[in-house]
């Protein structure tokens, strides 16, 4: 039994010698296991894919999952500034909480929208150059 703030949960185990710690080490794996496909569903859109055909879905959930690996790996280098800098403009968000995925997939596309811009804007450019540029940039924001 464990006393949570909305009560008392029970966990419980079909291994006889399973001590406490190992059963409350497989229910907070368990529970990560949740988050992430959580995540799946609502930050990355995994399950909404609008295709016709069962090999299309499967690879449309691939996809899904390859950009959540991807975000992770990149996020696993990343500075906590880098993850959560979009914070400041919401006062009432706990800046001492990690981040979400939301926030590291936030992160990323700031990383290299920038990147963009910054090239986008270096001096001495051509007219083909500038006109190429801001069509990146129009790609990027619609």
């Amino acid at each position: 039994m464990v006393d949570e703030p909305t009560g008392w949960r029970a966990y419980f185990c079909t291994d006889p010698s399973a001590t406490v710690a190992d059963i409350l080490t497989r229910v907070a794996g368990r529970f990560a296991l949740e988050t992430t496909f959580r995540d799946l569903k609502q930050v990355v859109g995994a399950g909404h894919q609008q295709v016709r055909r069962f090999a299309a879905n499967v690879g449309a959930f691939h996809v899904c999952l390859w950009t959540f690996v991807m975000t992770e790996a990149w996020a696993s280098t990343a500075t906590p500034e880098t993850l959560v800098g979009h914070r400041a403009t919401a006062p009432w968000d706990d800046a001492a909480r990690r981040p979400s995925h939301a926030d590291k997939r936030r992160g990323w596309q700031r990383e290299w929208q920038g990147k963009e811009i910054r090239a986008a804007l270096r001096p001495g450019m051509t007219e083909a150059e500038i006109q190429a540029a801001a069509e990146r940039l129009l790609d990027l924001a619609a």
